[in-house]
C-alpha cells in the first residue's frame, strides 16, 4: 500500500511539472507564427533580392525578343531583296524572249520572201514551157553545120481518138509512115515527144527541149 501511495504521488508531481512546460511552448509557436506573419507583412519587396532576381528574368526574356524580331527583320530585308532580285530575272526573260520571236518572225518573212521568188520562178519557167522562144538558127560564120528543121508530130502521126476520164485519160494515135496505131498516155514517149497532157479537148499535147506540140482531130498530113 505505501508503494502504491508513492507512484500516485509521482504522477502528481510530473503532471504539475509538465503544464508549465507546455504552455511555455505553445505560447512560443504563437509568437513564432505572429513574428512570421509580421515578417511577412512588413516585406518591402522593392528593391529585395527577389525584385532583382525578376527583373533580371524580364530582361532576359525581353533581350530574346528583340534578338528573334531582328532575326524577323534581317528575314524580311533577305525576302524583299530576293523578290526584286526574280522581278528583275522575269524581266530579262521577257526582253529575251521578245527578241527571239522577233528573230523568229524576221526569218519567217525572209523564208517567205525566198517562198514567193520561188515560186514567182516556177511559173516563168512554166511560162516558157508552153509558149517557147524560137532559136534562131546559127550563121554560117559561127557554125558549119546546118541543123534540119524540127519535125512536127503531126506529120508523122494522126489522133484518132482520146477514151478514159480525169487522170485516166489515153488516146490512140496512128503512124501515118506504118498505118500502125499506138495507145499512149500521159508520160509516155512518142519518137522522142513525151506526151505531156491528155484532154478531150485539146488533144494531146506533146513537149521536147523546152517545145510543145498538140495532136488532135484537125492534124492530118
Amino acid at each position: 500500500m505505501p508503494n502504491k501511495i508513492k507512484m500516485f504521488a509521482f504522477f502528481v508531481l510530473i503532471s504539475l511539472f509538465s503544464m508549465p512546460i507546455a504552455s511555455r511552448a505553445n505560447e512560443e509557436i504563437i509568437d513564432v507564427e505572429q513574428i512570421s506573419a509580421d515578417a511577412v507583412a512588413d516585406y518591402e519587396i522593392e528593391g529585395s533580392l527577389f525584385q532583382q532576381i525578376t527583373d533580371l528574368e524580364q530582361e532576359k526574356v525581353l533581350m530574346q525578343l528583340e534578338k528573334e524580331r531582328a532575326q524577323l527583320d534581317l528575314d524580311l530585308d533577305r525576302l524583299a531583296a530576293e523578290k526584286i532580285k526574280l522581278h528583275m530575272e522575269i524581266d530579262a526573260l521577257s526582253g529575251r524572249a521578245e527578241a527571239q520571236q522577233q528573230e523568229l518572225e524576221t526569218e519567217m518573212a525572209k523564208l517567205e520572201a525566198e517562198a514567193a521568188r520561188l515560186a514567182r520562178e516556177k511559173e516563168s519557167l512554166e511560162k516558157a514551157a508552153e509558149n517557147p522562144t524560137p532559136i534562131k538558127p546559127a550563121s554560117a560564120t559561127s557554125k558549119n553545120v546546118v541543123e534540119e528543121p524540127e519535125s512536127k508530130i503531126g506529120e508523122r502521126f494522126k489522133l484518132v481518138n482520146v477514151v478514159g476520164a480525169g487522170a485516166q485519160l489515153q488516146a490512140t494515135v496512128a503512124d501515118l509512115t506504118t498505118g500502125q496505131n499506138k495507145r499512149i498516155s500521159v508520160g509516155k514517149v512518142l519518137d522522142g515527144w513525151t506526151v505531156k497532157s491528155i484532154s478531150l479537148d485539146e488533144g494531146v499535147v506533146f513537149a521536147k527541149d523546152g517545145q510543145t506540140q498538140t495532136l488532135n482531130v484537125t492534124n492530118t498530113k
